[in-house]
């Protein structure tokens, strides 16, 4: 990015755009299929009466971009706390826009000085960018780096869906990869789905990367999913996203039929 951009960027961030409607955070977990726990919860945008991220998204321009990114981060830790996340073990993965970030370190202060605050460990956030937002690789590199020498992890959301494809997981050492719920959707009746979400497991397996399913829908996807070797799973099969509060395990109809084991 260059000079010019990364001081106008500065200057949203000093004269503090407020953004002109109010937003709030749901969280959706990420269950550890081993153990029957939850790895971690992800934060999700909402509006303030509920209204879905899209809807949210679509009210964000190039002037609140910075203000909205910011302010995603501040509510989703403290919500989180707020909602009992400290009384577990779990993650807090928080969605980021990475053309909303000039300077990692500097772009960062608020996110860092809001988990101290409120007693969030560092090494408990995990931050996501999405594919689907085209991306300057070299720019979220340099963000990457920067938040594993923070101790944060890193993820690519919805992956296989976005402009890079494997380009990015060739150049971005993201700790974790979400595989996009379009690979996971109806994997259990598509030979080719599965064969292509093994051999993307093994590769990520083999290259140190975690690999997590979300979409997860149907009984028949959580088994074919975990036969594809993934044990960490998303999805309204198990929870359906809550506003200010930790969804647990939807343990109904039979057990989900016993994790779909």
């Amino acid at each position: 990015m260059d000079k010019a951009r990364k001081l106008s960027h500065c200057g949203v961030c000093r004269e503090g755009a407020a953004l002109p409607f109010a937003i709030t955070t749901a969280f959706q977990p990420i269950f550890d299929m081993r153990n029957n726990g939850v790895f971690a919860y992800e934060a999700l945008v909402r509006g303030e009466n509920g209204e879905a991220a899209g809807e949210v998204l679509g009210r964000v321009d190039e002037k609140t971009r910075y203000s909205f990114d910011q302010l995603c981060r501040v509510n989703a830790i403290k919500n989180a706390v707020t909602a009992g996340i400290l009384e577990t073990d779990a993650k807090l993965s928080i969605n980021f826009m990475p053309n909303a970030v000039y300077s990692p370190l500097a772009c960062i202060q608020l996110t860092l000085k809001t988990a101290r605050e409120v007693g969030f460990p560092q090494d408990r956030l995990i931050f996501e960018f999405t594919e689907h937002e085209r991306l300057d690789v070299p720019h979220v590199t340099t963000i990457v780096e920067a938040y594993r020498q923070l101790g944060f992890a890193t993820a690519i959301d919805d992956f296989g869906a976005g402009f890079s494809g494997l380009n990015v997981l060739a150049n971005l050492g993201t700790d974790i990869i979400k595989l996009d719920m379009e690979l996971v959707r109806g994997i259990d009746t598509s030979e080719p789905r599965r064969q292509i979400v093994r051999a993307m497991t093994r590769l990520c397996t083999e290259m140190g990367r975690t690999v997590i399913a979300e979409g997860v829908e149907t009984p028949g996807e959580l088994a074919a999913v975990r036969s594809c070797g993934i044990d960490l799973v998303q999805g309204f099969f198990l929870a359906r996203p809550a506003v200010a509060s930790l969804p647990a395990l939807d343990m109904g109809q039979d057990n989900r039929l016993r994790l779909a084991s």
